[in-house]
């Protein structure tokens, strides 16, 4: 069973591009978020209560089904994103929005955590940081057809992911922090760098790794 990776951060701080330079550099495979692929992502963009709870459901899933897919190779897996950066982070963010009830927000929680019960969580968690200002510019300039965060809602994300991060490393998981505030395009410059530690970091196969990271 490979081990697992999963890259995490603000939306737009780069976690894509480093997703795909680790893979280019180390003998991983890769999950993506595969925005433009899901079927209700662009329904939620228009009609964000309509379908908040669909298009959850349907993000926690694919994360699963990756983690499964990505677990099933002879090849460690990096994931962009993962179940908790799904749950702990847009999940919540979603319901502080009105976007979710609570009834619906309780059956995303309670749907995360039975996924997390079949899958172990992820080996390392890498933790990509930069100031706010450098994510927005990133944010605003990247040019997606599709977006589902908005420019003023990067300050809330970033309350999430820090509180989640925080309580995780609590509990015993993994983190390599990544400082992604200079400009490094594919990481062309830091990858090698980033990915030493982040092979330093991961257990020996087999090694017990935390159940729920949050």
């Amino acid at each position: 069973m490979g081990r697992l990776i999963a890259v995490v951060g603000n939306s737009g701080v780069g976690k894509t591009a480093l997703t795909q330079r680790l893979c280019q550099l180390g003998p991983f495979t890769g999950g993506l978020e595969q925005h433009q692929a899901r079927p209700f992502q662009g329904l939620f963009a228009q009609e964000n209560q309509r379908y908040g709870l669909a298009n959850q459901v349907d993000y926690l899933l694919l994360r699963a089904e990756q983690e499964a897919s990505l677990r099933a190779s002879d090849l460690d897996g990096v994931q962009d994103g993962g179940l908790e950066m799904d749950f702990y982070v847009f999940t919540r963010h979603f319901y502080n929005l009105g976007y979710l009830h609570l009834a619906e927000y309780e059956l995303c929680q309670r749907l995360y955590r039975q996924l997390r019960r079949g899958l172990p969580a992820p080996e390392v968690f890498v933790s990509m940081t930069a100031p706010l200002e450098v994510i927005a510019s990133r944010f605003a300039r990247r040019g997606r057809a599709l977006e589902i965060a908005r420019l003023a809602e990067l300050h809330a994300l970033q309350a999430l992911l820090d509180g989640w991060l925080e309580q995780a490393e609590r509990a015993g998981a993994r983190l390599v922090r990544v400082d992604a505030s200079q400009e490094d395009p594919g990481y062309e410059r830091t990858g090698q760098a980033i990915l030493a530690r982040v092979l330093q970091a991961l257990p020996a196969a087999g090694e017990g790794v935390v159940g729920d990271a949050g």
